[in-house]
């Protein structure tokens, strides 16, 4: 009975053959049979050992890393996902998380594709030192900002800012190289004309494939510029696409563009369910968020007593998991926004400042559980790791 359910499914027969080809040419892996953790590794490492391949100038800020393995082969990922660089820098052993923005059909390199920030340690520090033939290590690929066709509507619109557009850079190369059943429209926001990441390839790839249509968006324009400007208001996806009909929309960029992009799809009537996000770190001034306790003195300094015995010196205005990284206690961390969880530590005494939308478990603000990298001390506080 079995066996004839199984071979009612289409390629059933292809399957048997490709499985007695495994076995009669393949590895043994019978010493392996009775432990799923070899496997589990091999597709979702928790480190990984990367050789700098190549360094791309894409623009006078922003560079691309190629990035291929020193061992195994490269774990695959969906395309919108990020890798988590570990590096130390001043004598500080910190991570950053960077989307991948090569496509996932191209497994013998990762791309990713880093931006400078004014203060940006990390961004900073990569730009600046590393060089082809360096080592990194990272985290394997990770990250929810990706396209599910059992849920997710056969037409993306796209929404990005600045170094935002490289998750959908790994979605776009994958539809055109695969052929997918997709139409993409990508609004890219910039403050300049000259700082437009994968401007050139954007262009020639929606001149041709008509599926993709691209629409950059720039606040602060140089002269004779002829392209769409100011911000990526409602009017302007409403002008551009028409009536809307059931396109799931993606955001990714600073902070500023979440606060100013939702509002606007959620004036178009776009429901939460079609609507994706990922944040990329936290406030650049966490004094500027809602809630923050305006009479809390900027050069304030605050105890953190860890674990009962340790006590480091926190900020005002800086995550935990800054103070905890400059103590030299190495936190897991992934997304270093409040998404991931793995940062989490128990908060025992004080207070602290939570982002608003830091995705804190139900279970997890019961039984005291914070976030590091999205909460802030107000004053002194012990916690538990």
């Amino acid at each position: 009975m079995k066996t004839s359910i199984l071979q009612s499914f289409d390629g059933y027969a292809e399957i048997v053959q490709a499985i007695e080809t495994s076995r009669a040419h393949g590895l043994d892996y019978t010493a392996q049979k009775d432990s799923p953790f070899p496997y589990i590794e091999r597709l979702h490492p928790a480190r990984l050992r990367l050789r700098v391949a190549d360094v791309i100038e894409e623009t006078p800020s922003t560079k691309t890393f190629r990035l291929v393995s020193t061992g195994a082969a490269l774990p695959p990922f969906q395309a919108g996902q990020y890798l988590s660089l570990i590096v130390t820098v001043g004598g500080v052993r910190t991570t950053r998380p960077y989307s991948i923005s090569s496509p996932p059909n191209h497994l013998g390199y990762y791309d990713i594709t880093v931006r400078r920030f004014a203060d940006g340690l990390v961004s900073n520090h990569l730009l600046d030192n590393v060089r082809r033939g360096d080592l990194l290590e990272t985290s394997g690929p990770a990250g929810e900002l990706t396209y599910n066709p059992l849920f997710h509507s056969k037409t993306m619109v796209c929404l990005a800012g600045g170094s935002g557009i490289t998750p959908f850079m790994s979605m776009i190369r994958e539809v055109v190289e695969c052929g997918l059943d997709r139409t993409v429209w990508l609004f890219y926001g910039n403050r300049e004309c000259t700082d437009v990441i994968f401007h050139d390839a954007l262009t020639e790839i929606s001149r041709r494939f008509e599926n993709v249509r691209y629409v950059p968006v720039i606040e602060d324009p140089s002269k004779g510029y002829r392209g769409k400007k100011g911000f990526i208001t409602g009017a302007l996806i409403r002008k551009t696409l028409g009536a809307l009909g059931d396109e799931t929309f993606y955001v990714c960029g600073p902070q500023a563009m979440y606060d100013f992009c939702i509002p606007e799809l959620q004036k178009l009537g776009v429901p939460r369910r079609r609507l994706r996000k990922e944040v990329y770190g936290t406030p650049a001034d966490v004094r500027k968020a809602p809630g923050w306790p305006a009479d809390l003195p900027q050069d304030a300094r605050f105890a953190v007593r860890l674990n009962g015995t340790k006590v480091l010196e926190a900020k005002a205005g800086e995550p935990l998991l800054a103070c905890l990284e400059r103590g030299g206690i190495a936190v897991p961390t992934l997304c270093r926004s409040g998404e991931c969880s793995l940062c989490r530590v128990k908060l025992l005494s004080g207070e602290v400042y939570q982002l608003p939308g830091a995705l804190v478990r139900k279970s997890d603000r019961k039984h005291g559980y914070i976030h590091t990298c999205a909460s802030y001390p107000l004053g002194d506080i012990a916690i538990q790791m």
